[in-house]
């Protein structure tokens, strides 16, 4: 993926989001207490829905391939962040930054795709119940699931070889906390209106047609909920709506104020505090959004704590 015959560097450094020493010490304990939070909550989340079998339904198969995507990006992202708050020279190599900038990538675009599916989900769910059980069986949701994952993989293979077939003449200092594509544009020697072009391009279809779907379903969906003669099936609907577009509003807002921006408005110290929050927050908040929001998550806790009490009873009685 590292083409090395077209850069005079092998390796690039990371100033990180601060050189305050006081500041950097802050931001590492508060970093480190949201990916703790991120990877208990994503995997809690995932044993959950894996442990009831009452949210063995498509619309939590895709949530839990949410929380594992959201596992991969602030993997990709956090232990090398958290690393750099104690070295003196926050070096990372050619590979080691294609591969961090690839895998972060995937993660993101991954999640465009199961966010809209879930929206997809949810409008079979709420318009056309009659067809809900044809239309998302489970063959059906794991071909969904795994052609994210295809395409995610390979627009991110476009990407990353598309930068790395720039010319890296120095300087090697990237203005940021991980290898991302536009402060590493501004290193290149060689033109990058191609690439910035291309960046652009892909990540315009892929966040403007996922959000386009998932809006032309919700508009379907809210014409439809107050035709619900049930108080309890009106309820659950906006319950699992709520939390969906809740965790859309979050993702998609950040997403396109990163990378739907001329060249020219970028400013790298505002990118960072954006970044961060798409690739730290936004995977903590998935599982808490989902966890507060979401009637039948609650009540799967809730029967999960019952069982592991009653348990816990018997074994101490």
């Amino acid at each position: 993926m590292v083409r090395r015959n077209k850069t005079t560097v092998d390796e690039f450094i990371l100033l990180g989001i601060t050189e305050i020493w006081e500041l950097q010490v802050i931001l590492f304990v508060l970093f480190l207490l949201i990916c703790v939070t991120s990877l208990v909550g994503n995997l809690g989340m995932i044993a959950l829905i894996r442990l009831d079998s009452r949210l063995h339904t498509p619309m939590y198969f895709f949530l839990c391939h949410l929380s594992l995507v959201d596992l991969g990006n602030s993997s990709a992202v956090a232990p090398k962040t958290l690393a750099n708050f104690f070295e003196e020279r926050k070096a990372i190599s050619l590979p080691g930054c294609a591969a961090q900038m690839y895998f972060c990538g995937v993660c993101i675009i991954t999640e465009c795709y199961l966010l809209a599916a879930m929206a997809c989900d949810r409008y079979v769910a709420i318009c056309n119940p009659l067809l809900y059980a044809a239309t998302t069986s489970r063959k059906v949701c794991v071909q969904l699931a795994v052609a994210s994952y295809v395409v995610a993989s390979v627009n991110e293979v476009v990407l990353v070889n598309s930068v790395f077939s720039l010319h890296f003449c120095g300087p090697n200092v990237i203005n940021h906390f991980f290898c991302d594509i536009p402060p590493l544009l501004k290193l290149s020697c060689s033109s990058t209106t191609v690439n910035e072009h291309m960046l652009f391009t892909i990540t315009a279809f892929v966040a403007l047609s996922t959000l386009a779907f998932i809006v032309v379903s919700y508009s379907y969906i809210l014409t439809t909920v107050p035709r619900i003669r049930s108080s309890e099936g009106r309820h659950k609907a906006f319950s699992t709506c709520a939390s969906h577009l809740t965790s859309v509003s979050v993702f998609y807002g950040t997403m396109i104020f990163m990378y739907l921006r001329p060249s020219s408005s970028y400013s790298l110290d505002q990118d960072k505090v954006v970044s961060v929050v798409y690739t730290l927050v936004t995977p903590m908040l998935n599982p808490v959004i989902y966890s507060l929001r979401n009637m039948e998550v609650k009540d799967a806790l809730k029967r999960l704590l019952e069982k592991v009490l009653v348990s816990f009873r018997n074994q101490t009685g």
